[in-house]
C-alpha cells in the first residue's frame, strides 16, 4: 500500500512549544496527507464520488472506497446537523508511566488536542472532561470563537489525580452530558475490565456514540526487561522487586486477557475500540477515529 500519511513523531511534538501548535502540526500534516493523484478508471458505481481536496471534510471519507483503491474519495452528503463530541480524558497517575520519555498522559493530552482542532475544524461542537476519581473539569461541547483555546489551554495545565475506581466517574460523566453526541474516551483503561465495560455502557444507554483509545506504553505491551528490576505502583500498590523473565509469561498473559475482554465487551456494545501505544505517530489514531466516524455515518 503506498503510504499517504505524513507520521507525527509523538518525541517531535514534544519538543513543539504550545499545544495549539502541535495539535495544529498534527491534524494539518494529516490532511496534507490525504491528497492524491486522481484514480483513473473509475466505474459508474461510483459516480456519486469524487476525489478528497484539501478543504473537504475529512469525515466524508469513504473508508471502504479507500480499501479497494487505496486512494482517498469523499461521496456527496445532503447537509448534516452538527455534531456535540466530548472528548473524555483520564487523569489517573498510571498516565504518568513513560520508559521512552513520554509519559502516556503527554501522549493523551497530544490525542485529545489533535480531535479538539480537526473536530472544531469539521465545524463540530468540542468539548472536554477530565477525571481522576471524579471529574476535574467539564467544558461542555460548544462551536464558538474562542471555544478551541479553552480546551487546549486546560489540556496545557494537566495534573493527575488519585483514582480508585474507573467507573464511578465515568458513570458521573455520562450523567452530566445530557445531548446525545459522540463520546470519546482516552485511557490506559488499567481497571476491572468488567466495571470499564459497565461504565462506557452507560453512556450508549443514553444514546451517544462512543469511541475508545486505550494508551499504553510500548513497555507494557512487550515488557522488555531482563535484569532484576523493583517495580513501584503509581496508584499506592507498594513497590515489587522481581526477576523479569520469571513473570514475563503470566503478565503478558493477564494484559492480552484484560485487553481481550475489553475488546469483546465493547464490541458487543457497538463501542469503537482502539489500542495505542506512545510509540506510534498520531497520524494513526486520527485515521481511526474518521475510519469509526465514516463507520457509523
Amino acid at each position: 500500500m503506498e503510504k499517504v500519511l505524513r507520521f507525527i513523531d509523538p518525541h517531535i511534538l514534544a519538543s513543539i512549544s504550545g499545544m495549539d501548535l502541535r495539535a495544529k502540526t498534527v491534524v494539518e500534516g494529516f490532511l496534507s496527507g490525504l491528497h492524491k493523484s486522481p484514480y483513473k478508471g473509475f466505474s459508474v458505481e461510483f459516480a456519486e464520488y469524487r476525489q478528497y481536496t484539501p478543504g473537504d471534510d475529512p469525515r466524508h471519507i469513504d473508508w471502504k472506497v479507500f480499501a479497494r483503491f487505496d486512494r482517498y474519495y469523499v461521496k456527496e452528503f445532503e447537509e448534516e446537523t452538527n455534531l456535540n463530541c466530548h472528548l473524555v480524558l483520564d487523569l489517573s497517575n498510571s498516565m504518568n508511566f513513560a520508559s521512552n520519555g513520554i509519559t502516556k498522559l503527554d501522549y493523551a493530552s497530544y490525542l485529545v488536542a489533535s480531535l479538539a482542532y480537526l473536530i472544531s475544524k469539521q465545524r463540530d461542537g468540542v468539548g472536554l472532561v477530565t477525571f481522576g476519581d471524579k471529574i476535574e473539569t467539564h467544558i461542555p461541547a460548544q462551536l464558538r470563537p474562542g471555544h478551541l483555546q479553552s480546551i487546549l489551554l486546560a489540556l496545557s495545565n494537566l495534573k493527575t489525580a488519585d483514582r480508585t475506581d474507573i467507573g464511578l466517574p465515568l458513570h458521573q460523566i455520562a450523567d452530566a452530558i445530557n445531548k446525545k453526541g459522540l463520546i470519546v474516551i482516552v485511557s490506559d483503561l488499567l481497571d476491572d475490565p468488567e466495571k470499564i465495560i459497565h461504565a462506557v455502557q452507560h453512556f450508549r444507554f443514553r444514546g451517544h456514540e462512543v469511541i475508545v483509545f486505550n494508551i499504553f506504553d510500548s513497555a507494557e505491551i512487550t515488557f522488555p526487561y531482563h535484569n532484576t528490576i523493583k517495580f513501584v505502583g503509581l496508584e499506592g500498590e507498594g513497590q515489587y522487586t522481581a526477576v523479569p523473565h520469571s513473570i514475563r509469561d503470566d503478565y503478558l498473559n493477564k494484559l492480552n486477557n484484560h485487553i481481550s475482554i475489553l475488546e469483546k465487551g465493547f464490541g458487543a456494545n457497538r463501542i469503537n475500540y482502539t489500542l495505542m501505544d506512545t510509540s506510534k505517530p498520531l497520524d494513526f489514531a486520527l485515521q481511526a477515529f474518521l475510519a469509526a466516524r465514516s463507520g457509523k455515518m
